[in-house]
């Protein structure tokens, strides 16, 4: 008798077991009873903190807990932003473009415009990019476009917006460095006695860049090259050019500058 008595208490003892595990699940929802200002509040914190894989899920919370709000809008940008210093570029960018097609005519679009220009920026080449010297003219350029595609966008539409001014440094900052670009490779194919291909990337900056520093560079390469190949008409009319351009160029008393930092790094 006993025995069977137990047998019949032990499902209801497991059934108990189960609904108060559930009662303490730690999955439980701590901002089921929270205000939207409450979790943007705690939002907030987490990202101040740089506790971003803890402040995205509660941007993402309030999104919906605030639909429809000014609220909501701010969670979206203040989400992608988290993404962005997450180093999660590609989260960053779907979130800015959700926001920005969401809401075509928000007072923050400008912010949108710069946050989205910020995160295809990309600055920040890590300790590996810091040890080979590496800058922004030496990696792949498609990204450095698309930001500074955004910069202008928000220079032309916004142009009295308080992020205008350093858009307009950073699309300086990136011309250079396509035009470096052009170089640098420019250079390489003249390291490696490529000289047609090294004068036909100089010529690229050349055509595609005005007034910019890696110019000067792109003409000593190809008067090296033109030297090289024995088209001596060719070299000499281009060192004209250099020299009338750049009177004072150090590359026409020196040859080739060692690898320095760079001139238009100011942040």
């Amino acid at each position: 008798m006993l025995r069977g008595k137990l047998s019949a208490a032990a499902p209801a003892a497991v059934a108990l077991a189960i609904l108060a595990g559930c009662s303490s699940t730690p999955d439980a929802d701590k901002t089921a009873t929270w205000s939207p200002n409450k979790i943007y509040s705690e939002a907030r914190e987490e990202s101040r903190s740089g506790a971003y894989e803890k402040a995205i899920p509660l941007f993402e919370k309030l999104e919906g807990r605030a639909a429809g709000t000014p609220l909501a809008q701010q969670a979206q940008l203040e989400k992608a932003y988290a993404h962005y210093k997450a180093g999660e570029q590609a989260q960053a960018l779907a979130t800015i473009d959700r926001f920005m097609k969401l809401h075509p005519a928000s007072p923050a679009l400008d912010y949108a415009l710069y946050l989205k220009g910020i995160v295809n920026f990309n600055d920040n080449l890590g300790i590996f990019g810091a040890l080979a010297r590496q800058d922004l003219s030496e990696r792949d350029q498609k990204a450095a476009k698309e930001s500074f595609e955004s910069f202008k966008e928000l220079a032309t539409r916004y142009p009295d917006s308080k992020y205008t001014p350093d858009a307009r440094a950073r699309m300086t900052y990136i011309v250079n460095s396509l035009a470096q670009y052009e170089v640098h490779v420019a250079r390489y194919y003249y390291s490696r006695g490529a000289y047609v291909a090294a004068i036909s990337r100089a010529q690229s900056a050349l055509t595609d860049y005005k007034d910019v520093p890696a110019l000067e560079e792109a003409l000593f390469i190809m008067m090296r090259s033109y030297d090289a190949l024995g088209m001596a008409q060719l070299r000499d009319d281009t060192r004209r050019v250099m020299e009338k351009s750049y009177p004072q160029s150090e590359y026409l008393a020196r040859g080739f500058k060692a690898k320095q930092e760079s001139w238009w790094k100011f942040w």
